[in-house]
């Protein structure tokens, strides 16, 4: 497995942007397909973005034109740019590792970051 850890979590005004960051260690980095998640309270754990081995993505509608994924393979990190944020993107964001070359199933991920929350205010 892959250890995952997040920064860039933090307090936003709606329509403000953040940039969320993912360091993976431990295998090499550029077999996986990396994920962002993210869980709200009361919710379950859902699907933000995917960028895969090959550089594909794929998003969540709820997020697409918005947030971008990107992933610096010579520093073992991927990103999530969210721009034009809004007050229902407030949750716990998790990043993830698969060796799935193209999913979107938390099932499917078997390495997870600790988690960092992001709260935007209305």
């Amino acid at each position: 497995q892959v250890q995952l850890v997040e920064s860039g979590g933090g307090l936003v005004q709606a329509g403000g942007s953040l940039r969320l960051s993912c360091a993976a260690s431990g295998r090499t980095f550029t077999r996986y397909t990396m994920g962002w998640f993210r869980q709200a309270p009361g919710n379950e754990r859902e699907f933000v973005a995917a960028i895969s081995w090959t550089g594909g993505t794929a998003y969540a509608h709820s997020v697409k034109g918005r947030f971008t994924i990107s992933r610096d393979n010579a520093k073992n990190t991927v990103y999530l740019q969210m721009n034009s944020l809004k007050p229902e993107d407030t949750a716990v964001y998790y990043c993830a590792a698969t060796e799935v070359l193209i999913t979107t199933r938390p099932v499917d991920f078997g390495s997870w970051g600790q988690g960092t929350q992001v709260t935007v205010s209305s």
